[in-house]
């Protein structure tokens, strides 16, 4: 039996990808929130996971579950403005069409979003996307296929009225 990581290991090797999640199914303002909430949890847990467990798919699973708790206290809040100044995002996404892409994701429905974020950003396969959703590997890999397609069409129409995506 091979001895555990230290966590912090764990942290640097999948911080990352469970940033890029917690950045497209949250947005850009809540993701580094979710993010954190994930590896609290995470190093609550960490001492209890089966060895040879998917640590990756349990840190989605945990971010899923993080989004949620999130979105739902999003859904509770007052808004006190009509719309929020601008500001320069503290998040490092760089100005190379990735806020636009990420944009176009949060656009999506749930699943889809979900389903984009967990199978394209995070590498999982549609069996782990479908027991962290719900449902079946077949209807996972199916939101996902419905979100590339409208990612497509959205991103692609600027192309087609000459702009930019």
């Amino acid at each position: 039996m091979e001895p555990r990581k230290p966590f912090e290991a764990i942290v640097q090797e999948h911080g990352p990808t469970v940033l890029r999640v917690c950045r497209a199914v949250l947005g850009p303002h809540d993701a580094e929130d979710g993010w954190s909430e994930t590896f609290l949890s995470a190093l609550q847990a960490y001492p209890e996971l089966p060895p040879g467990a998917n640590v990756e798919a349990w840190l989605v699973t945990i971010a899923h579950r993080k989004a949620i708790d999130l979105v739902r206290s999003r859904n509770r809040r007052a808004v006190p403005v009509e719309e929020p100044p601008e500001r320069h995002s503290r998040l490092g996404i760089p100005d190379d069409g990735q806020a636009e892409l990420l944009d176009a994701v949060g656009q999506l429905p749930p699943k889809q979003r979900q389903a984009v974020a967990y199978h394209y950003l995070a590498g999982l396969p549609y069996k782990d996307i479908a027991a962290i959703v719900g449902g079946t590997p077949d209807a996972a890999r199916r939101a996902g296929a419905d979100g590339i397609k409208a990612l497509r069409t959205v991103l692609a129409a600027p192309l087609l009225t000459g702009g930019t995506p």
